[in-house]
């Protein structure tokens, strides 16, 4: 059963409009990895890769933190990301989800997105964050769009391994 996605506008300034499109692509990504599925359905790997549903909302939720707490404003990610050790495991924040309950992944989902809002809320695009990117400067405006980018590429995963799971397409 589909949840019905936040509406983009078609006319909006652009702040709104940017905000709606990542709003809907997390929302998708959320109904893709979660909505009518068990845990079991949410680890199941589709060889050779070792993605899963759970995996992507695992990686989301740190990459919310990532940008728009870590380089936004150089403050500590969320709880539970501050332990996770790249150098030992380059997909620490997927990994870290693998026993986690259903709900738990869901609620960490959750809270990372509307920190990212509140991160956020107060800030005009062209605000330049406070730590650099591979030793160059970037906007808010280009988080955003990144963060579409990446949202938009992992809804296209989320799409294939769930219809691999029990053959339902994205509307």
């Amino acid at each position: 059963m589909a949840v019905a996605l936040p509406e983009i506008p078609l006319i909006a300034d652009e702040r709104s409009m940017l905000l709606a499109f990542l709003d809907h692509f997390r929302a998708a990504l959320h109904e893709r990895c979660r909505t009518g599925l068990t845990i079991e359905q949410m680890r199941t790997e589709h060889p050779p890769t070792t993605l899963t549903l759970a995996r992507l909302l695992g990686h989301m939720a740190w990459v919310e933190s990532w940008w728009f707490r870590q380089i936004l404003h150089d403050i500590d990610p969320l709880d539970g990301f501050g332990e996770l050790n790249f150098d030992r495991d380059p997909d620490a924040e997927m990994t870290l989800i693998t026993t986690w309950s259903a709900e738990e992944i869901e609620a960490l989902f959750d809270r990372a997105v509307e920190d990212a809002r509140r991160q956020i809320e107060d800030l005009e695009l062209d605000t330049v964050a406070a730590r650099r990117w591979r030793d160059r400067d970037v906007s808010l405006r280009w988080i955003v769009v990144h963060m579409i980018e990446e949202y938009a590429r992992h809804c296209g995963h989320a799409d294939l391994i769930r219809e691999a799971i029990d053959g339902s397409a994205a509307p």
